[in-house]
């Protein structure tokens, strides 16, 4: 009986046995398929940080690439705004040179008219002496000279000269010169009597001033 129990053991513990190295293998099996299965979920992992990585490069070259372009569009910008300044800056001089030719050129021109003006003066006066003097207004010679005084007379008026008001006016001192003065209480105080010499003037500025007695 004691036999039968014993081998009946046996044979247990070699079914165990048995079934230990059956069981062995699987498990030696499972263990790639276990790491096979990590490597492929750890695959998709390092792709991913992968492509990351590449689109980080990605960035930054285009941000430099970028960044280099706009630099060099910043200094053409600040070249043209030089330029521009530039050329702003001798159109204002140039058109300060223009206005400032301009004046010069018509004050020369000014003291030239007036200078001319007033070496005609004297021969405009001879010629009203001499008609003031002629008996015979009918005498060819004296209505020549007189149509030649009213020539010269409209040529000085067409160039801006004209005679300055004395008898009857108000004493200016400006365009009056006094070289005589009277007491007559038949006319205001400081009011131009009698004119010995006529005034003129060019344009705003005088030439001559009138000579004229003044009541006191």
């Amino acid at each position: 009986m004691a036999e039968k129990e014993n081998t009946k053991m046996e044979q247990e513990q070699e079914k165990e046995a048995e079934a230990r190295e059956a069981a062995a293998p699987k498990e030696e099996a499972q263990e790639p398929e276990n790491g096979s299965t990590a490597e492929k979920e750890q695959e998709p992992q390092e792709e991913e940080q992968k492509a990351s990585e590449e689109t980080d490069v990605s960035k930054e070259k285009e941000r430099k690439f970028f960044g280099k372009k706009k630099e060099k569009k910043d200094k053409k910008d600040e070249k043209i705004e030089e330029l521009t300044d530039k050329l702003t800056r001798q159109m204002a001089e140039f058109d300060n040179y223009r206005k400032r030719t301009e004046k010069e050129k018509t004050g020369m021109y000014a003291i030239g008219a007036r200078d001319v003006v007033e070496k005609i003066l004297p021969v405009v006066d001879n010629f009203e002496r001499g008609l003031a003097t002629a008996k015979d207004a009918e005498d060819p010679f004296v209505d020549g000279m007189n149509k030649i005084y009213k020539q010269l007379t409209t040529v000085l008026s067409d160039m801006g000269v004209t005679v300055i008001e004395a008898v009857g006016k108000e004493f200016d001192p400006n365009l009056h010169n006094a070289v005589m003065h009277v007491d007559d209480e038949s006319v205001g105080e400081n009011m131009v009597v009698e004119e010995f010499q006529k005034g003129y003037k060019y344009k705003d500025s005088v030439v001559r001033h009138s000579m004229v007695k003044v009541a006191n």
